[in-house]
């Protein structure tokens, strides 16, 4: 089966930090970018972080830069997403999915990805 997997997900404080990985299943990362994006309860699915197929160029959403740091590894088919000073707000399910660029953040251009994951929760408390 074709897919990325998402893991790493939990309950935090705010202020603490989780490191989520995506792996994927059946294929090789190796071209393609990959994104992450957040589902927050009642609210649309967005993109807050993409890195290119060489590793080489990220983007952030404006939430989440300074305190977010997307990565891969290749060699491992895996991609991260490390989150530092976690807030309330950061709160959702987060997917990972794959593309052939990396496109704007934001709910529109998730069309564009493709191989979604199940998504792993994120609960940061006050």
């Amino acid at each position: 089966q074709v897919q990325l997997v998402e893991s790493g997900g939990g309950l935090v404080q705010a202020g603490g930090s989780l490191r989520l990985s995506c792996a994927a299943s059946g294929f090789t990362l190796d071209g393609r970018a990959i994104g992450w994006f957040r589902q927050a309860p009642g609210k649309e699915r967005t993109g807050i972080a993409c890195i290119s197929i060489n590793g080489r160029s990220t983007e952030y959403t404006d939430s989440v830069k300074g305190r977010f740091t997307i990565s891969r590894d290749n060699a491992k088919n895996t991609v991260y997403l490390q989150m530092n000073r976690l807030e309330p707000l950061d709160t959702g399910v987060y997917y990972c999915a794959a593309a052939q660029v990396c496109h704007s953040m934001g709910t529109a251009t998730t069309v564009l990805y493709n191989y979604w994951g199940q998504g792993t929760q994120v609960t940061v408390s006050s």
